[in-house]
């Protein structure tokens, strides 16, 4: 019969004894780790762990390890969860004009690659402004907004997010800045894909401005949204190296191939359970 796989993931502020708690109850309900990772933030004193582990138990379930983890922790004040690795979040993707970073989610979840539910896409452009991308069985929705309809607009957004049980957000090129709440509302469960190296040019044609700058390097950067405009736990960040003959039409082509790595790349890490904030910044196990 085949084994069930899950993974358990913790933080808390560090002390002797953490991972005996853990592993001791995961021995005591027959199961078998598979990959272990931890990490000691020495500087804030926290601990990080991301546990991988199989149970050949057929009743096993992640509810039943659950209660058995959460008595083993207690003492430790751990912020922690179980997932059974069969489960799969539910995604909206948002998009505006720009659709590089949606077509490559779009494909790498077709073949497999990102193990999820597609549950929608959300633009405020209309469906036909992407007719070079095939949304057969994608639901799509159009929220167009304007300065008067922002609030309505998220309204909306909220709405469906609520009705179809999202799990995580991505803003793959939606050029709409989400207001402080629903950015509040998402913390930890949304991730933007900025489009130079972050802190780095700001505002409108980054790549002409790193241009203009003479850089060497332009690159991308994904982190999650918080109501500081790009300035969210950076999950990860590519660069690729470029010389005084790359015009800005080369810069954008470049760009857009960093861009979509490194979102691709963040959001797998999401969906693997491998990113922990750690307040400012992230705690990302390869």
């Amino acid at each position: 019969m085949p084994c069930r796989s899950f993974v358990l993931t913790l933080s808390c502020l560090n002390r002797p004894g953490i991972v005996a708690a853990f592993s001791s109850t995961l021995f005591r309900a027959a199961c078998n780790i598979t990959d272990a990772q931890q990490f000691d933030d020495t500087e804030s004193g926290s601990f990080f762990a991301r546990v991988m582990f199989d149970s050949n138990n057929p009743t096993a379930s992640a509810d039943v390890l659950r209660n058995e983890i959460e008595v083993a922790l207690r003492p430790f004040e751990a912020t922690w969860s179980i997932r059974d690795r069969s489960s799969r979040r539910r995604i909206m993707v948002f998009v505006s004009k720009l659709d590089h970073c949606l077509a490559d989610i779009i494909y790498r979840w077709r073949i497999g690659e990102l193990e999820m539910d597609l549950a929608g896409i959300i633009s405020n452009h209309p469906k036909q402004n992407y007719t070079n991308l095939s949304l057969d069985g994608i639901p799509f929705h159009y929220l167009p907004v304007s300065r008067d309809s922002r609030s309505a607009q998220e309204a909306q957004i909220e709405q469906l997010l609520n009705m179809e049980k999202i799990d995580l957000v991505v803003l793959a090129r939606y050029m709409q800045i989400l207001s402080d709440g629903l950015s509040s509302r998402l913390l930890g469960r949304c991730i933007n894909i900025h489009h130079s190296l972050l802190p780095g040019f700001k505002g409108a044609k980054p790549y002409h401005q790193a241009h203009e700058r003479g850089v060497k390097l332009i690159g991308a950067t994904a982190h999650y949204v918080t109501s500081e405009l790009d300035e969210g736990p950076i999950i990860e960040q590519d660069v690729e190296r470029i010389t005084h003959r790359d015009r800005p039409d080369d810069l954008v082509r470049k760009g857009r191939d960093i861009e979509r790595r490194v979102l691709a790349r963040a959001l797998r890490y999401h969906l693997e359970d491998r990113v922990f904030l750690n307040g400012r910044t992230t705690v990302v196990f390869p």
